[in-house]
């Protein structure tokens, strides 16, 4: 049995039971495949979930990136391009991102079966930051470019935790909000504003 298919008969099985797996056996059984046949394909159904993440992430950015006006944009067009491909085959798994959206969407809960998907998420925006530096939409700053992709990691989250809980029409809401926060973003670190904010805040701490 293919990887893809023991995903598709995980999302399954939450569908039909609102929960885990009991056991990696109990998981096997209606599949007809043994412990050792899951095991050489995951070490756990946490590095299952976590590929079901990376899974609908690497389909988004599949679609992407051989569009060549996708390739002619620049690095704000791309993200708002990628958040816009992303929700749309988020909607695929729906069903079974909401039966699991208490362990992510609540501030600082479990977001462990994000793990694979947020490195792999990591490089794409440090990609999309470069090319943000060669275009003067992104500042370069001391200290705090490094910090950039964790921003967007965030921003991220955030555009998932939204949808998530999103009842507008075709999810209308949802794409409002993925142009306001990442024109936001992009507007902070691209002009002064986030300049003064530093500057306002080093004044701050020398004052107590």
């Amino acid at each position: 049995m293919e990887k893809s298919d023991i995903r598709k008969a995980y999302e399954q099985y939450w569908l039909e039971n609102g929960k885990q797996p009991v056991s990696v056996y109990a998981f096997c059984q209606p599949l007809n495949i043994t412990e050792a046949d899951f095991y050489e394909r995951y070490s756990s159904f946490d590095a299952l979930e976590n590929d079901i993440w990376l899974g609908i992430f690497q389909e988004s950015l599949a679609k992407l990136q051989p569009d060549e006006t996708y390739q002619q944009y620049d690095a704000q067009e791309k993200l708002l391009a990628f958040y816009f491909m992303w929700v749309q085959d988020l909607k695929a798994h729906r069903s079974y991102i909401l039966l699991q959206k208490s362990r992510f969407v609540v501030p600082g809960s479990e977001l462990r079966q994000l793990e694979t998907f947020r490195h792999a998420f990591y490089e794409y925006a440090s990609d999309v930051i470069k090319e943000g530096y060669l275009h003067q939409q992104i500042k370069e700053r001391k200290y705090v470019s490094d910090q950039y992709v964790h921003g967007f990691w965030l921003q991220a989250l955030f555009v998932l935790r939204y949808w998530v809980k999103d009842t507008s029409e075709r999810f209308e809401m949802t794409d409002a909000a993925i142009e306001k926060a990442v024109n936001l973003s992009f507007q902070l670190i691209r002009s002064n504003t986030l300049d003064s904010l530093i500057d306002f805040g080093k004044f701050m701490l020398t004052r107590k």
